[in-house]
């Protein structure tokens, strides 16, 4: 911006002084040369601060790193570089056969699960049945126990010998505490048929629940054997082929995934430029990639961050007396115009304009600039 100031405010004395034939000396070519550097040190100092521009523009879009969530050799690599994507579309494809087994040995599983929870019941009714049956016994038992016992008690109270001998009697006792052990024996083992059976979580048995989400967890593994597109865009510089092994691993992405809905406009200004800068001033962009042309935009907001001033945890402190550069500050700029004729993909450099109201006079003057600065980018030597 400086050299073209100074070039336009040349050519306009070289004009002045061939029009009016004024002579070149010591008086007039100083007053001149000062007259320049004063008015145009004016007029930057006052574009600058109120309509600030910077070259360092440029169309910023996201890439999502493609890896995929299951091992596997490739077996199908259907898509195709730079074809625009739908979002599901099939990038490529990992042999499903260690997957499908796992799935099929699962649901095996799940299945005999299931047909166990009815074997638990009916374990869990057959404990039930066992524990009255005992229960049956223990009470007859209890009960010759303490028939035997009260005949010789009502014998020996009416002076008499008794009917039973202390043996028969201790056989008795005997055999009603083995009827009573065994009870507490079924009565166990119904507890535990109960616990086995009654484990629920919800309305499911604990075993097919847990079973089912391990189905569930091979069944997705099994889908994730196919990788889909995330989005709408497109996948470039495309190396993988059938035959090679994939692992998920998150620093060996097998695909650059492009995303064609997500391209900000950011450029990075000097600080000290974006004092009255606001959402909704109007900008103006000039494209390296397309010379002649400035398009129309606004202002959509100031990012409220510097990455030199950002902090992350780590083992160590910052250290404070380090000399940092002073980073730019980003704006980011909605461009109103259709952009679609033109051939500008992401990562295209612009240079940017802002026009607030403040000064609002001297905006000619950075319009034509910049107008300038795109007519410039006819010229270029690459190959020359």
């Amino acid at each position: 911006m400086e050299l073209l100031l100074i070039l336009t405010y040349t050519a306009i004395c070289v004009a002045i002084f061939k029009i009016f034939k004024i002579p070149v000396n010591k008086w007039t070519l100083p007053t001149a040369v000062l007259g320049g550097i004063f008015l145009i040190g004016f007029i930057l100092l006052i574009m600058n601060y109120n309509h600030p521009f910077t070259d360092n523009g440029r169309i910023y879009f996201t890439t999502t790193p493609i890896i995929p969530d299951v091992k596997g050799r490739v077996i199908e690599v259907p898509v195709k570089p730079n074809e625009i994507l739908k979002e599901g579309d099939v990038l490529f494809r990992i042999d499903p056969k260690p997957y499908q087994f796992e799935v099929d040995q699962r649901r095996a599983a799940l299945a005999e699960a299931e047909q166990n929870v009815s074997q638990l019941k009916a374990a869990y009714d057959s404990a039930q049945s066992s524990v009255a049956e005992a229960t049956a016994q223990r009470d007859r038992a209890k009960q010759e126990f303490q028939r035997y016992n009260q005949a010789n008690e009502n014998a020996r109270n009416a002076g008499n010998a008794g009917p039973f001998s202390e043996a028969q009697i201790e056989n008795r006792r005997q055999t009603s505490l083995a009827a009573e052990g065994n009870l507490d024996v079924e009565v166990n083992k119904a507890e535990q048929a109960r616990l086995a059976y009654t484990s629920r979580i919800g309305d499911e048995h604990t075993q097919v629940a847990k079973l089912r989400a391990a189905l569930a967890d091979a069944e997705y593994d099994l889908e994730m054997t196919t990788v889909r597109a995330p989005g709408p865009g497109f996948v470039t510089q495309v190396a993988l082929r059938p035959g090679m092994y994939t692992v998920p691993m998150p620093l060996r992405p097998v695909m650059v995934f492009v995303n064609a809905n997500d391209r900000t406009l950011s450029a990075g200004f000097m600080q000290n430029a974006l004092q009255r800068v606001r959402p909704g001033d109007e900008a103006e962009i000039a494209f390296d990639g397309v010379p002649g042309k400035v398009f129309k935009g606004k202002v959509r907001t100031v990012l409220d961050a510097i990455a030199s001033g950002q902090l992350q945890a780590a083992g160590t402190l910052q250290d404070m007396g380090e000399r940092l550069p002073g980073g730019r500050a980003v704006a980011l700029i909605d461009i109103e115009e259709d952009l679609s004729p033109y051939n500008l993909p992401g990562g295209s450099a612009a240079q940017v304009a802002v026009y607030t109201p403040y000064a609002h006079h001297f905006a000619i003057i950075r319009r034509i600039l910049l107008r300038m600065r795109s007519w410039q980018n006819f010229i270029f030597f690459e190959g020359h």
